[in-house]
This record gives structure tokens, sequence and C-alpha cells, in this order.
């Protein structure tokens, strides 16, 4: 008796129901334009914490918004807070 190979279905992906969002937009954009030289103040705390999560960690440029420019801007900025005392390394 020879025995048959079964072949494999491939698994059925789920329909994404959700909507497809619209790209954010980067918050240090001003009127639309980055500002040249791209400078994040690190003393704009205000700023830093809509950057940072509770842990105080950097958020991801794909959950911000941000370009490679403002990012890297926004982590030299949040860096210089941290060691200024302006913003905890860690959260609470």
């Amino acid at each position: 008796m020879a025995r048959r190979m079964q072949m494999r279905r491939p698994a059925r992906r789920k329909p994404n129901k959700n909507r497809p969002r619209g790209k954010k937009k980067d918050p240090l954009l001003i009127d639309g334009q980055r500002p040249r030289p791209m400078y994040v103040d690190y003393k704009d705390v205000e700023l830093l914490k809509k950057v940072t999560n509770r842990q105080g960690k950097i958020i991801s440029r794909r959950k911000t918004g941000c370009g490679a420019v403002s990012q890297h801007a926004v982590a030299q900025a949040v860096k210089r807070a941290r060691f200024m005392a302006l913003m905890p390394y860690v959260g609470e």
C-alpha cells in the first residue's frame, strides 16, 4: 500500500478590518516646513515628553511620525535633557 502525501493548504489570512490610516504628521514641522537647521530645544520638556513613553524610552519613528532627520534631533535633545536632569533616564 502506497501512502499518499497530504498536500497542506496555505493558511488563509484574515481580512484586515481596520481602515488604512493616513500618514502621521511630523510633530516638529512648523507650518508644514522642516526648520533649517533641524534643532530641537532640549529645554522644551513638554515636546520631549510627547516623544518618550512612560518608561522614559524614546518612541520609534513609526509611532511618532517623525522623519529620520527629526528623529535624530529628538534623540539628541532627549539625551541632553536627561544629562541636564530635566528628564529622568527611567520612568515611574
